[in-house]
């Protein structure tokens, strides 16, 4: 009796025959006293000694059955208690500062509005039924980037949304070999459990890749916490609309008083956390809670050292869209502003931060093609071929299925290899020009061995500007580190896109088209684009090209573009085409129906 009892707590000592503290015995003691404590000590002993016993010999076979499962149930009860502390409250500091941190001090009510009415819900239309629709703007940032992970799981390891495994693998990579695989394109195949699966994966490996793959925070609110255990299919949304009825945050006591978190550091445990609680992401108040859960898996004050201005709020006026810093956070587990990689020195000891590491999946931006900025190779060149592509005020995705579309040609591998070492002595922020001792640098590392009069011609002016230093590459001999082709076929290129546009909007095409008098059907956007990348001929055709304005046929290179890549249609335009060049310069694309919109 005494070893079972023992066992149910497994503390250090049993607590009933734990000895008096001395400090508070009677100076005098009656023999009575005297000998109920001896045999107190006595007991004591010899539960020590049993329990040390009972440790070193495995259970006998008359062990009845339900001292087993209560032991095994009871071990499991401690680990469990060991790595989460269940519906822990934010104390008021930290309640203060995830707020000001996310919405600033003044946000207007239609911002909070915005966030505390989007929900992570996958879209009702079959053919699109694959991605995650999006009725409020601002939250897009958050949405786009779990379209990108879900779209990995669903695409790339069909296969593994059925498994969970004891230590579940955040990193997905080794789990497949580096050759070509092709992904099915029948969207409309995947069954609601293998999406509802993608979705709690690829929210628990963004989590985990927010606290450095040792830990995820996962925020939930009291009014609903606990109120759906038991229920089952849509008794939950009803269970869920009625506990969030009147419920508003306006304030970091109001987020004090709802909110609640639970700290995991098992995938396994935050994997079926997440499981149980995905009626709660799809409410309304679903895409805040996560973007909450990523800040606090980062940790708040690592957050706050990882943006250059961090007396700015992650959401930003006056439209309450989410800033790079969130869009960064949830791709590479770090909340930086910028998108160039590595980061910048500004001298004097201050820096820029970027992009540190090879990122799952990658990001892409309208305001490259504008010159605004330069997007880094981690980013542009992701693990698997899939972009969040970013515009002035919204946030959608970019996949293909083949992820033969990454794969460099020799055209592309070296330019790769010079741009980044071009890229690296850069401190224009993206500007494209190096100093001259930058350049000779350039040169050593890549091996490229100018003659001296192409190399003073470059180094006269005191800088070297990428597009001239490039037009010389082109025209240099193979043996001197250069891309001169004789073949005039070198970087050509043809595969497939497709563009998803979560925010419900009207849609005119396809099977699903109006008649005149009827409403538009409003759903999510998916488009698929025939990409073709021309090769590269002479360095004057290729400059001449460039100075082209997009969507102009007219023009001999643009001519030749069209004869030698083919397309099935002329070359279209559309503000997604230039986001797609940044990333395969000089090709043009083709799709049906409507453009495909970044807005």
């Amino acid at each position: 009796m005494a070893l079972r009892m023992s066992m149910q707590n497994s503390p250090p000592e049993p607590k009933r025959s734990k000895p008096r503290d001395t400090a508070i015995l009677p100076a005098t003691t009656t023999p009575e006293e005297s000998r109920q404590l001896q045999r107190e000590l006595m007991a004591a002993a010899a539960e020590k000694r049993m329990l040390a016993a009972a440790k070193a010999v495995p259970p006998s076979s008359s062990q009845s059955k339900n001292e087993r499962s209560g032991d095994f149930e009871m071990k499991e009860a401690e680990k469990k208690a060991k790595e989460v502390n269940l519906g822990n409250e934010l104390s008021d500091k930290e309640a203060h500062q995830l707020f000001a941190m996310v919405f600033g001090t003044g946000v207007s009510k239609d911002i909070l509005a915005q966030w505390s009415n989007q929900g992570i819900r996958f879209s009702p239309d079959p053919e699109t039924s694959m991605g995650l629709v999006q009725h409020e703007g601002g939250p897009c940032g958050v949405l786009a980037t779990i379209q990108a992970f879900v779209l990995k799981h669903l695409l790339f390891f069909p296969d593994e949304l059925g498994k969970v495994a004891a230590n579940m693998p955040q990193n997905l990579n080794s789990r497949r070999s580096k050759s070509q695989y092709v992904a099915s394109n029948n969207f409309s195949a995947f069954t609601e459990d293998a999406k509802a699966r993608a979705l709690v994966k690829s929210m628990s490996e963004m989590l985990f890749l927010c606290g450095n793959n040792k830990r995820a925070v996962i925020a939930t609110l009291s009014v609903i916490s606990h109120g759906i255990e038991g229920s089952e299919g849509s008794s939950k949304d009803v269970i869920i609309a009625q506990a969030l009825e009147g419920l508003s945050i306006e304030s970091a006591s109001d987020l004090q008083k709802v909110l609640r978190v639970d700290r995991y550091t098992s995938p396994t445990s935050a994997f079926k956390r997440l499981e149980a609680m995905i009626p709660i992401f799809q409410s309304r108040m679903g895409a805040l809670l996560f973007l909450i859960s990523a800040l606090l898996s980062r940790g708040l004050d690592c957050v706050q050292a990882d943006r250059d201005d961090p007396s700015q709020p992650l959401v930003t006026a006056p439209f309450g869209h989410a800033s790079q810093e969130i869009v960064n956070l949830l791709l590479c587990g770090q909340a930086v502003p910028n998108v160039f990689d590595g980061r910048m020195d500004l001298g004097g000891g201050m820096f820029l931060k970027g992009i540190s590491t090879s990122v799952e999946v990658g990001f892409l931006t309208l305001l490259e093609s504008l010159n605004f900025c330069k997007v880094g190779q981690n980013l542009k060149c992701p693990k698997w071929p899939i972009w969040v592509v970013g515009s002035e005020s919204h946030y959608t995705v970019l996949f293909a299925l083949d992820t033969a579309v990454q794969d460099e040609n020799e055209l592309e591998e070296r330019e790769s290899q010079i741009r980044k070492a071009f890229d690296a002595q850069d401190q224009s922020g993206g500007g494209g020009f190096i100093s001259v001792e930058a350049f000779h640098q350039v040169l050593r590392e890549t091996s490229i061995r100018l003659p001296s009069e192409k190399l003073d011609s470059l180094c006269n002016s005191g800088f070297i500007v990428w597009s001239e230093f490039w037009q010389v590459i082109l025209d240099l001999d193979k043996n001197l580190g250069g891309l001169k082709d004789s073949t005039g076929q070198m970087g050509r290129k043809i595969f497939d896109l497709y563009h998803f546009n979560g925010i419900a909007k009207s849609d005119l095409n396809g099977s699903q088209a109006t008649t005149e008098g009827e409403t538009p059907v409003q759903r999510p956007r998916l488009t698929k684009l025939r990409v073709s990348v021309p090769p590269r001929w002479t360095p004057e055709e290729f400059m001449a090209d460039a100075a082209v304005a997009p969507g102009n046929a007219g023009s001999e290179s643009s001519q030749k573009d069209a004869e030698v890549a083919k397309p099935e249609q002329p070359p279209q335009h559309a503000p997604l085409a230039d986001c797609i060049r940044t990333r395969w310069p000089r090709a043009v694309c083709n799709w049906i129906g409507d453009p495909p919109s970044i807005v």
